[in-house]
């Protein structure tokens, strides 16, 4: 495997796990991908499309590190989930108050994404769906465990975890945690995950909101139901 990026953005990583996730088309109860906004929805809309799928969004906010919020302690999803790394609090002398401020702090903007990116847009059912939760890659994992302890709560009947690249290890506890695990790269000197792209530009609002917009502009199951709210600004 190259030791430089592998992707050239998260348009074309997408692309490419779409084409590892093929075998999950038209499984029994429905597909339903489901992104982790904001760098997971540019990589789920062609999944999407190329399963003939509905797209759709599980919202969790990684726990930062005070001090050093690129470490991610735990992370936080819908439904009053929140996953911690071991050792936490604790760890590096983090307290029980400082965990509990950043999970404030982080589920406040989990909120403001919501009503965002979905307005009025009920959320989609998962009770007997295959449903495939998916990223941009997978570093601590914090982020995509609660994303599944949020899924697994609404009894899925199959679920997948997909992303382009991730560590190792993470991929190995995530197989404990469900049905499957399809990661294109595992690469052993994994260090972050922008390494193994060309570009990694930050995604924006706009393109989470705008690649929802198509994808549910399309999808039969839409309803007629409200865009989400494109004038809302933090």
């Amino acid at each position: 495997m190259q030791e430089t990026d592998v992707f050239i953005d998260r348009a074309h990583a997408g692309k490419q796990l779409a084409r590892a996730l093929r075998h999950l088309a038209g499984h029994e109860g429905g597909v339903l991908v489901l992104a982790l906004p904001r760098g997971g929805v540019p990589v789920a809309f062609p999944v999407a499309q190329a399963l003939h799928a509905e797209l759709d969004l599980i919202i969790v906010r990684k726990l930062g590190m005070p001090g050093q919020e690129e470490y991610a302690m735990g992370a936080v999803g819908s439904g009053g989930v929140r996953v911690l790394q071991p050792g936490v609090p604790g760890f590096m002398g983090v307290t029980q108050e400082q965990v509990d401020e950043v999970t404030q702090r982080e589920l406040a903007e989990l909120a403001r994404r919501d009503r965002r990116y979905r307005g009025a847009r009920p959320q989609p059912a998962l009770r007997g769906r295959c449903v495939i939760l998916v990223d941009d890659g997978i570093a601590t994992g914090a982020s995509m465990e609660a994303a599944v302890e949020v899924a697994r709560r609404q009894q899925p009947g199959h679920l997948v975890v997909a992303a382009p690249v991730g560590a190792p290890d993470t991929l190995e506890t995530l197989r404990n945690l469900v049905d499957e695990v399809v990661c294109l790269e595992a690469p052993l000197r994994f260090r972050a995950v922008g390494q193994w792209y060309r570009r990694f530009d930050q995604t924006t609002d706009e393109e989470v909101q705008d690649l929802l917009a198509q994808a549910w502009a399309t999808w039969p199951g839409n309803g007629g139901h409200s865009q989400p709210n494109r004038e809302e600004r933090t």
